[in-house]
């Protein structure tokens, strides 16, 4: 378990309280019989918290981002499957017109 695990998991500890903080005060406010106007400012600023510290972790803790660009160095090799069977080209799509007999009813 890495430092970005440990962190998400805090995070997700702090949304939670503040969402049981925002439940328990809008049970408070019905025994007043006030009306909800907003959760306090200590709860907003617990979602806040722990929103950045759940995006940093999901940023963080997958590792490495890696390259997309086709001709990088760091890709890997890409290639069609050894078995062609589950390839499959007699399906639905034949049933749609094709881009050239679209251009030639025009």
């Amino acid at each position: 378990m890495g430092l970005g695990f440990i962190i998400g998991a805090f995070g997700t500890l702090i949304l939670a309280h503040a969402a049981y903080s925002t439940i328990q005060y809008r049970g408070l406010l019905k025994i007043m019989e006030e009306e909800f106007a907003g959760p306090p400012m200590n709860v907003v600023i617990e979602l806040l918290l722990g929103l950045v510290l759940c995006m940093w972790a999901a940023l963080t803790a997958p590792g490495k981002f890696l390259s997309i660009h086709p001709h990088s160095e760091e890709n890997r090799i890409v290639s069609l499957p050894d078995n062609m069977d589950f390839m499959i080209f007699n399906h639905r799509g034949k049933v749609l017109p094709s881009e050239v007999e679209m251009k030639l009813k025009h």
